[in-house]
């Protein structure tokens, strides 16, 4: 791994990275503490970029012996966030190792799981795809019953004129991906879930293949196989199936631990082009990317050999989780490609990479 970290990355880092950072959001409440804004869908719209960030908060206590867990609950038809009160001395039941979790086990071996942060989602306007301004207040809130641990990771497919957004669920009874449309940004309709559980990283293809949407998702098996990249297909973006294999962790580098889709893909001359993610086994997170056939998404055409992006800068390798970049979307104007990514949990930077270098990173 130490030649892979010392390698000289194609993409080039935006010299005002970070370019969203906790300290620019504003919290839902007063009593919040934003912990993070990281890993956002990206899109183009009247002239704007538009990112969909993921917007971690906590709530803050100013006693160390206490912990303030935010939770969701229902008030007047509307989602809203409250506080749960946890004195640590009364309740030597509970681990707080975990600054992400606390948990206790019951006696019939289940494990009771309350989160530190929880997850909205906040979009970010710019001119110029650099510097941004983040909405005031939450643009898409978790509801209380199979989003009540917060929605988080969205990905941004427009097709026509509407724009398709998937995104992670999470509750005690595991990880969703739902579909939420809009034409404005303004105004969202929730059209129900799409993967049960437990599935994630799910970026639709911007058109139809051969009369049939596509899309990547990422099953988590609980026993048997890795956390890989799977192919669905559907004839209304609603209903899919038709679920395939695509690709898997492999080896004992960077690709090592998991894989999943990153950005929705982009057409190009020489076929789809997918920014994956993927982590080794000791959760390291880089970036990389594929080659696919226009006409046939499942026939890989080139494939990273080495990260197009290895979490090597400061802000990448510090932060609440360490050693991370993650994508869930970016922008390509024809020519180059501005991958927007999550640094070590908690920020937004922004990395660029021509398509021509693209290529020669893939050897095509």
């Amino acid at each position: 791994m130490s030649a892979v970290c010392n390698q000289t990355s194609l993409l080039l880092r935006c010299p005002q990275n970070p370019l969203i950072t906790p300290e620019d959001v504003v919290p839902s409440r007063p009593d919040f503490r934003v912990e993070g804004v990281f890993n956002c869908g990206a899109t183009t719209f009247r002239g704007e970029t538009l990112l969909l960030c993921r917007v971690a908060e906590s709530g803050y206590s100013p006693d160390p012996a206490v912990l303030r867990l935010p939770v969701i609950r229902e008030e007047g038809g509307k989602t809203v966030f409250d506080v749960k009160e946890l004195r640590k001395s009364e309740h030597p039941e509970f681990c707080y190792d975990d600054p992400r979790v606390v948990t206790r086990e019951e006696k019939d071996g289940k494990k009771v799981v309350c989160l530190t942060s929880l997850s909205h989602l906040r979009l970010a306007r710019s001119q110029d795809g650099v510097h941004f301004t983040v909405a005031d207040k939450p643009t898409l809130m978790p509801n209380a019953g199979e989003e009540r641990w917060g929605i988080e990771d969205p990905r941004i497919t427009r097709i026509g004129e509407t724009y398709y957004i998937t995104y992670t669920a999470s509750s005690p009874n595991g990880a969703i991906v739902p579909l939420i449309v809009t034409k404005d940004f303004e105004n969202f309709q929730r059209k129900g879930t799409l993967f049960l559980p437990e599935n994630k990283d799910v970026a639709i293809f911007p058109e139809k293949i051969q009369g049939e949407y596509v899309a990547f998702s990422r099953p988590v098996p609980g026993s048997i196989g890795t956390p890989d990249i799977w192919l669905s297909y559907s004839p209304d973006l609603l209903h899919w199936g038709r679920h395939r294999h695509f690709c898997g962790v492999s080896g004992e580098g960077w690709e090592s631990g998991r894989i999943g889709a990153g950005a929705p893909p982009f057409r190009t001359e020489k076929g789809w082009v997918e920014i994956y993610h993927a982590a080794d086994r000791e959760n390291r997170y880089a970036l990389g990317a594929l080659l696919l056939d226009g006409d046939d998404p499942a026939r890989i055409l080139a494939k990273s050999r080495e990260p197009l992006l290895y979490p090597q800068a400061g802000y990448e390798q510090d932060g609440f989780f360490g050693s991370v970049v993650f994508t869930c979307g970016c922008v390509f104007d024809g020519e180059t490609v501005s991958i927007y990514y999550g640094a070590a949990d908690d920020k937004i930077c922004r990395g660029d990479i021509s398509l021509k270098d693209l290529f020669t990173h893939l050897g095509v």
